[in-house]
């Protein structure tokens, strides 16, 4: 099981992202079981709605609740995640610090991302 970032998710999506042939690829190579938080649903919905139209953010968000675990941001984690925010300077997103978090509670060590500012978090190994 993979922390899925909305980076992957918007670049299997989209066509036209700089990191699609990449996804694909990825979509192929890796066991597609993810947990995501809901805060990394809104990210990616938004993002793909915004370049794609929202019938596509309707595919997606359905794809979420369908074919992934969810967790829903509660303070507890919200906490955890401000805690990653502040001890990495800022540098990554409330968002992509709760993934931080999501890894650390459920023991996952690995992220599918696009996002290189993962690779400051030493704990964590990205996959792309």
């Amino acid at each position: 099981m993979y922390v899925g970032d909305a980076s992957y998710f918007v670049a299997l999506a989209d066509a036209k992202d700089r990191w699609h042939r990449d996804a694909v690829r990825l979509r192929a190579a890796v066991p597609q079981r993810f947990v995501v938080s809901d805060l990394t649903i809104a990210e990616a919905v938004t993002i793909v709605g915004a370049r794609l139209g929202p019938q596509h953010a309707r595919t997606m968000y359905q794809y979420f609740l369908d074919a992934c675990e969810v967790v829903f941001t509660d303070r507890g984690l919200l906490d955890d995640a401000m805690t990653y925010h502040l001890r990495l300077g800022g540098r990554l997103s409330v968002t992509d610090c709760v993934s931080l978090s999501l890894l650390e509670r459920k023991g996952i060590r690995e992220i599918l991302s696009f996002d290189s500012d993962f690779d400051r978090v030493k704990a964590v190994t990205r996959v792309h």
